[in-house]
């Protein structure tokens, strides 16, 4: 894996009441992505944001957005999500009767494509999909609330998958970038980058970090520093 490093601050950590606001602080703080986290409190077991929402965030950054659909059944809410303004899009094989038309469905309608694991969920689903795949997202806690402790169990599975992204690679594959989400803060990013992610999901431990000023280059700085100190 190279030296780079993206950050993915997560607006389900963020003050809601001043979305706008809150992204473009992280955009000017360094993020390379604004992570938007969607729920439906029936594939996961809590209710956050939809379309809407994406849409109304899109003309405040010029950084990707980047859509985890915890959600099921997945479909309907690909074309709705890409509208609205998403550059990413991953969802979970479970809420997919057929993953490979779905994954091929957001490729379809201009955006790139992810799967994520669950801790639970195996990763053979990427068996005869990784060329199909942009981003390869590895939950670090079970999904549907924020502010969870990392499971550490989660650096093997990370170490796997790097293991996969690197064999296709090395293959004339595509780029695909592995991401974790959960738990992510300053005194285990480092680790966590070890085991081979890139690109790090983190809302509690940025948004509820602002500098005095209410931005976020201070937290973003140091999340950076000990991802690339690993």
């Amino acid at each position: 894996m190279g030296a780079r490093i993206r950050i993915a601050p997560s607006i389900l950590s963020a003050d809601f009441a001043r979305l706008g606001e809150e992204v473009r602080a992280i955009e000017s703080a360094g993020a390379e992505l604004v992570h938007v986290d969607v729920m439906d409190n029936h594939y996961v077991p809590n209710l956050t944001i939809g379309p809407l929402v994406c849409q109304a965030i899109r003309p405040h950054v010029a950084i990707p957005l980047d859509v985890h659909l915890m959600v099921e059944p997945v479909d309907a809410l690909i074309p709705l999500f890409a509208a609205a303004g998403a550059d990413i899009i991953t969802f979970h094989p479970e809420a997919s009767r057929h993953v490979d038309r779905t994954l091929g469905m957001i490729r379809e309608c201009g955006c790139r494509a992810g799967l994520a694991f669950n801790p639970a969920t195996p990763l053979f689903w990427l068996d005869h999909l990784m060329d199909r795949l942009d981003l390869v997202l590895i939950m670090s806690v079970n999904p549907g609330f924020g502010g969870q402790s990392f499971l550490p169990a989660s650096l093997a599975k990370l170490a796997e998958a790097r293991m996969r992204i690197d064999q296709h690679a090395a293959g004339g594959g595509q780029p695909i970038w592995l991401q974790v989400d959960g738990g992510v803060k300053a005194d285990n990013i480092g680790r966590i980058a070890a085991a081979g992610a890139d690109t790090f999901v983190a809302g509690s431990a940025v948004f509820g970090a602002p500098d005095e000023d209410g931005g976020y280059g201070g937290i973003l700085r140091r999340l950076r520093r000990q991802a690339l100190e690993r």
